[in-house]
């Protein structure tokens, strides 16, 4: 089973952006897919940071259009992302302490974090850049 699809109402007209989101997907799902076999967990904290990684230069990608776009809702969006990436260093600490853990919290935090936050942030993000 595939933890997030791709959905065309997620874009927001912003190529780069719309293409980062579904490099996320993507890299969110492998980490899903090996989560759910054998579990070596030097690999996966190993991916969870790569995965931070990204997410975190992702926004700052979609932060810089926001402010180009003078888009009024940064601060929220910005939170957003922030907590984001404090619940992804939280369960990177849940995987090394209890991996069994660490692999629902994957599932359950960003399914629903990105289902919620593609239908209204970036939603309105792409409301406000005209696209």
């Amino acid at each position: 089973m595939t933890l997030l699809i791709w959905k065309p109402e997620y874009a927001i007209g912003i190529a780069a952006v719309d293409y980062e989101h579904q490099e996320l997907i993507r890299m969110i799902n492998d980490l899903d897919r090996r989560m759910q076999g054998p579990v070596v967990a030097a690999e996966i904290e190993i991916l969870l940071g790569e995965l931070h990684a990204a997410i975190s230069a992702h926004f700052a990608l979609e932060e810089l259009a926001m402010v180009k776009a003078h888009y009024a809702e940064l601060p929220q969006h910005k939170a957003d992302h922030e907590a984001l990436l404090e619940q992804i260093r939280d369960m990177m600490d849940q995987f090394v302490a209890e991996p069994d853990q660490g692999r629902r919290l994957l599932g359950e935090r960003l399914e629903n974090w990105f289902e919620k936050h593609f239908a209204t942030f970036d939603a309105r993000l792409h409301q406000a850049t005209g696209d």
